[in-house]
């Protein structure tokens, strides 16, 4: 058995889950985290996931955020973008005012208060297990993708198509991304769920303040 002091990662990655409500982020998320598919209540504020995986011949650490697409959660999001490596925006293919939104609203957000300018966004189309309903062609979602410099799958999180690559392309590139692995090297951020808060985080503790 090694020392204690082995971290049992080799980097920790901060992603966020943005976009409407219904889109299906909760869903993806535990899809992606249990492999389980189930019909959830709308998220109130956030919620995170942690998954182990190991990618590129590293052992990593992904705490995924999920946030509330709720108009009335939005004041309370400003804060979970603080440190993320990756940002997902996800949309309904069945429901255009999910891909409006994605230029009118969380585009927005991301370049108000993301905080690392080289911080990967991947964009996700869900629902294509609902193709007959589908209004959102896969064309217009590639030129968004380009626009916004964005990765781009088209997912189901019912059937699972495309969750797990989906994630695994996100997380290729931020490994790709010096300035974001500098970021998430074991050891710097190990606060990130409160493990070991700081003395003098004491009296401010909440889960937005480191």
């Amino acid at each position: 058995m090694e020392s204690s002091s082995q971290p049992e990662f080799d980097y920790l990655f901060k992603l966020l889950l943005i976009g409407d409500s219904g889109v299906g982020k909760s869903t993806l998320l535990l899809s992606f985290t249990s492999n389980a598919f189930e019909d959830l209540s709308p998220t109130i504020g956030v919620d995170f996931k942690v998954k182990h995986v190991t990618l590129g011949g590293k052992k990593l650490k992904l705490a995924i955020w999920d946030t509330a697409g709720q108009e009335r959660f939005r004041t309370l999001t400003s804060s979970y973008y603080r440190g993320a490596q990756g940002i997902i925006m996800v949309y309904d293919v069945t429901r255009r005012e999910t891909f409006t939104n994605l230029s009118d609203i969380w585009a927005k957000e991301i370049d108000l208060y993301s905080t690392s300018q080289d911080c990967i966004k991947m964009l996700i189309g869900n629902k294509v297990d609902k193709e007959s309903e589908r209004v959102v062609s896969k064309k217009e979602g590639l030129d968004f993708a380009r626009e916004y410099g964005c990765l781009f799958l088209e997912c189901s999180a019912k059937t699972r198509q495309n969750v797990e690559l989906s994630f695994e392309e996100l997380v290729l590139k931020i490994l790709d991304t010096p300035s974001l692995l500098a970021e998430g090297s074991a050891g710097v951020k190990k606060n990130i769920f409160k493990e070991k808060p700081p003395e003098s985080a004491a009296s401010t503790s909440g889960c937005c303040s480191w």
